[in-house]
């Protein structure tokens, strides 16, 4: 059965009809008057879009014209007169006036429809789940993802294509284009439209449908997971499998409250800072072991079973709990390892297919091959995922950044992640009455079963634009002269020695569309099998950020002792020999990494 068909199922069953959108209709009222305007203007430098949009600060989108250029820029590259456009963000400061523009000018340019989350809230899945159910054109995404908020950090605008994915660099190259020539863009004359109230309004000559921003999201998560089988095993062991959800005042708060609390019957306290701030309560809103600080110390103080959290805009997981932390490399293998425990691959006979990003590692393409399952290795960016998604051969997939989903939508999804895992946990412990599954349990299971690939993440945020370039034409020299093969290196903390089998610059070729992706990122690799690898990330929104990925795998025959050491222990000597030959903090000036994952 599709999945469009079970969720018009499972709403023909719910009969909710605050988020209903009727379809546009010649017979609806005709329009109130307006005018449109068209306000000069002139092109502003560097507002060239990525697959995550355009982030900047949010003093760059507050200058006079800035934010009305790039979103007329959009308008000017996709035929959205008489189409459905969603609108929505992560609630991050700004996001009200940016929402205000986008109807002015998405209205001018001949928009039929927008949908919009009520308070201007959707998630980026909700969003991508809403582009997709009600078939719109379109959406324009407020979010700077996991980055900071408020008036002296990240604002950022994202357009995704009616797949309910990233626009494709087709798409956002004559963004680009269109913001280089710009000399008027339109806007309707009309008072700010109220967004904190559900139902159906008229703007200009467009119509306007404010919708419950949790409810079409719960009930697809519904369709996809066994509910019910989650909800016994938690009341059953309400005093020994505690859980704790944090939502760094990130756009997940209400998500969590729904699922969490109303859906599943916790108390109040298995959720904390679910409330939704325009600057994430002053926090870096990154679930990872530096910035979920707040999971992870209550976790730890108060003994949880199982912890997580989500980032602003929840695209973004982490899995942890007292005394065990999931890299997500291993949680995504693992959720396909479990894979026929969740109702909706059950239903379609299993994943069709897994896939990764470069730099992630290897653990998921292990899966693969035990199960005789197609693995794709993919540049860094979701639109890769969602070519083979759209093309049925991807089920199941996963970034290192923290970010793992499936073909349920076309964007990565924290909170799936997390139900994901508890429908796991639960299934695993029907199978053990005598013995509590938790989150190490399943690791080791999967360690002995698989291996290990020790993975480890340095991210050097903020640092000189010219000592990244710098690193970059140092490794660009290693790979075009070959100086580095064959050499070996001694860690001098450990035992271990490591013989460089190759350079490489990675690059991709689509097998659905044939594009070529290349310069992803340089790859270091050695002969027992480890590799390195070294990317410039185009995330943030100032400066220039360096990631160094380390992993080393270790086969299931070395034994628990080994497969179960410390990670930063097990890459100890390969991270030394990385930081040695890269020569990488000469050319950042950086002795240590600002985050480690």
């Amino acid at each position: 059965m599709a999945i469009s068909d079970i969720i018009c199922r499972v709403n023909a069953k719910f009969r909710y009809k605050a988020s209903h959108i009727p379809p546009v209709s010649s017979s609806l009222p005709i329009i109130m008057s307006f005018q449109v305007k068209n306000v000069t203007t002139k092109p502003f430098d560097g507002q060239k879009p990525g697959t995550s949009g355009l982030r900047k600060r949010v003093k760059v989108f507050q200058q006079e014209h800035y934010t009305e250029n790039f979103i007329q820029s959009i308008f000017d590259s996709i035929d959205a007169k008489d189409k459905t456009i969603v609108v929505g963000g992560d609630g991050r400061y700004f996001s009200p006036e940016a929402i205000q523009s986008i109807l002015r000018i998405g209205s001018a340019n001949g928009v039929g429809r927008f949908i919009i989350g009520k308070d201007g809230i959707l998630s980026t899945p909700a969003a991508s789940n809403i582009i997709r159910k009600y078939k719109a054109y379109g959406g324009i995404l407020l979010t700077a993802s996991h980055n900071p908020g408020g008036p002296n950090n990240d604002f950022g605008i994202k357009y995704n294509v009616s797949n309910g994915g990233p626009a494709p660099e087709s798409v956002t190259n004559t963004i680009h284009e269109k913001t280089t020539t710009i000399q008027t863009y339109k806007v309707i004359d009309a008072p700010a439209l109220n967004l904190s109230k559900i139902g159906e309004y008229t703007f200009g000559p467009s119509k306007v449908s404010i919708i419950d921003s949790v409810q079409d999201y719960l009930l697809l998560l519904e369709s996809i997971f066994d509910f019910p089988l989650i909800k016994s095993f938690l009341d059953s062991h309400r005093s020994d499998f505690r859980v704790l959800f944090d939502g760094l005042h990130g756009v997940t708060g209400p998500y969590a409250r729904a699922i969490f609390v109303e859906k599943l019957g916790l108390p109040e306290s298995s959720i904390q800072n679910c409330v939704s701030l325009p600057d994430f309560g002053g926090g870096h809103p990154d679930p990872n072991l530096t910035y979920a600080h707040t999971l992870v110390e209550a976790v730890e103080k108060n003994n949880i079973q199982f912890g997580a959290a989500s980032d602003g805009d929840g695209d973004r997981n982490m899995i942890y709990g007292k005394g065990a932390f999931v890299t997500p490399s291993d949680s995504v293998a693992i959720i396909a390892h479990w894979a026929n425990v969740i109702p909706y691959f059950k239903r379609q006979g299993g994943p069709k297919g897994l896939a990764r990003s470069m730099p992630t590692s290897k653990a998921i393409d292990l899966v693969a091959k035990k199960k005789g399952i197609e693995c794709f290795e993919v540049p860094t960016g979701w639109k890769f995922f969602g070519n083979l998604m759209d093309a049925g051969r991807l089920s199941i997939c996963g970034e290192e950044s923290f970010g793992t989903g499936s073909d349920h939508i076309r964007e990565k999804d924290g909170v799936w992640a997390i139900v994901a895992w508890l429908n796991i946990i639960a299934a695993a412990n029907a199978d053990s009455p005598n013995k509590l599954i938790g989150i190490n349990d399943l690791l080791y299971d999967y360690y002995a079963t698989y291996g290990r690939s020790f993975f480890s993440r340095y991210d050097y945020e903020e640092v000189s634009s010219e000592g990244a370039n710098a690193l970059v034409a140092h490794l660009n020299e290693a790979l075009k002269t070959g100086s580095l093969n064959n050499t070996t290196h001694a860690a001098e903390s450990t035992e271990n020695k490591f013989t460089v089998s190759g350079i490489y610059n990675f690059e991709y070729k689509d097998p659905i569309d044939n594009s070529i992706s290349s310069n992803q990122g340089h790859v270091i690799t050695f002969d027992d099998g480890s590799r390195v690898v070294f990317r410039l990330s185009g995330t943030g929104s100032q400066g220039a950020t360096v990631r160094m990925y380390v992993e080393r795998y270790v086969p299931s025959e070395a034994g628990p002792a080994e497969l179960r050491r410390d990670t930063a222990e097990g890459l100890k000597g390969l991270i030394e020999v990385a930081l040695r030959i890269s020569k990488l903090k000469d050319f950042l000036g950086r002795e240590r990494p600002t985050v480690i994952t």
